[in-house]
């Protein structure tokens, strides 16, 4: 899965209202196994499963071995509400010290309000205070949000294009469809505002996606088991020769760069 991985969380606006909406929300690691079941029937409602996305189990085996499990809560006159949550595991990545994101959700209600960023963030200075040189996660290339957020809002790195790469899934999002995803890299310490940069050198080609795979899987299988199939030749194909894929359009197309 992961965060914004196959991510119930979705790209953020940036205006001040936004912003704003923020102010009563405060984000914090968690450690109890009472805050880990609230965390669970957060997922459940983001992914709409009948079986638990993470078990509690393993919720709290991430946190006690130094993992990271982090939620968002909502202050309100009677208290506080989640409404969202994250779960990374110590990993590595290129053998130097990483975080693996492995899945954050968004209640619906939460979504487009600036928090998935805001998450992303308190995610990276939590890196940032262990010692850890990159937060790497998956995602579905074909969740043309959560490619926009990752490319160009957050300015992370495509580093691999990973096919099947969770075997069938059962989940109410993704039953039916292929698991391939793209491994995303952040590196921690480059500055939070960083843009993947387009050369002056070399061929760009367009891959486009298609504009809602999660209404497609509902409505039109067969087309998305063309887009899925066309995306994948073409972004892992490209990625096997050493081109670089290094923006996503607003139209929805990743920009892939050609040095040959």
């Amino acid at each position: 899965m992961s965060t914004i991985d196959i991510n119930g969380a979705d790209d953020p606006p940036t205006t001040p209202d936004s912003t704003h909406a923020l102010d009563n929300i405060d984000i914090r690691t968690l450690h109890t196994a009472d805050e880990m079941i609230e965390l669970g029937e957060v997922f459940q409602q983001v992914w709409g499963s009948v079986t638990q996305i993470v078990t509690i189990e393993i919720l709290m085996a991430v946190s006690h071995s130094g993992g990271y499990v982090s939620a968002a809560y909502e202050s309100r006159g009677d208290g506080e509400r989640m409404l969202g949550a994250s779960v990374g595991i110590l990993a590595r990545h290129q053998g130097r010290p990483a975080l693996h994101s492995h899945i954050t959700g968004l209640l619906p209600g939460a979504r487009h309000s600036g928090l998935g960023r805001a998450m992303k963030l308190h995610q990276r200075e939590w890196a940032a205070r262990h010692d850890i040189e990159w937060i790497v996660w998956t995602f579905d290339p074909l969740v043309r949000r959560n490619a926009w957020f990752n490319i160009e809002v957050l300015g992370a790195e495509v580093h691999e294009y990973l096919p099947s790469f969770y075997g069938a899934m059962t989940d109410s999002i993704n039953v039916g469809d292929e698991s391939d995803r793209l491994l995303m890299a952040w590196p921690v310490a480059e500055p939070t505002d960083r843009r993947t940069r387009r050369a002056d050198t070399g061929s760009h080609v367009l891959v486009p996606t298609p504009e809602d795979i999660v209404t497609l899987r509902r409505t039109d299988p067969a087309a998305v088991s063309r887009w899925r199939t066309d995306t994948r030749e073409a972004l892992q194909g490209a990625l096997e020769r050493g081109d670089r894929i290094v923006g996503f359009t607003e139209r929805g197309e990743y920009v892939v760069e050609s040095d040959s």
